[in-house]
């Protein structure tokens, strides 16, 4: 599911987010009548495929070693992952997310904390 332009190889994600492409979902009710755009019975949860995600939590740089304290240390930060994956589907709270639209498609910006599950290939 990830887009096949380079464009997206630009593409950055800070810290603990993640960009979702949600997928399409028809309007409809159960008794076969169509929905304006803008209605939605329940808006929390949207569906959609993760794109891309960002490095994880900071974890901070901690130097226990009293002794050398003027030895140069390297400044690389570090992170713990995330759980979620890139292609894994996912459930997200939409009110907690940003959408936004880049190269002409429609992607939300969402914290790790708002998805709720995540269904992924095991085969991958």
């Amino acid at each position: 599911m990830t887009p096949n332009n380079n464009k997206m190889q630009k593409v950055h994600i800070i810290g603990d987010r993640a960009l979702i492409k949600p997928t399409k979902e028809e309007k409809i009710t159960k008794s076969g009548l169509f929905l304006p755009p803008g209605y939605k019975e329940k808006e929390e949860v949207q569906r959609g495929y993760i794109i891309k995600t960002g490095p994880g939590y900071p974890i901070p740089n901690i130097n226990d070693d009293t002794d050398n304290l003027w030895k140069q240390s390297d400044n690389m930060q570090r992170y713990m992952p995330l759980q979620v994956q890139e292609s894994d589907l996912a459930l997200f709270l939409q009110r907690n997310s940003v959408e936004i639209i880049y190269d002409d498609e429609r992607y939300f910006i969402v914290n790790q904390h708002n998805i709720l599950l995540v269904e992924r290939d095991l085969d991958v």
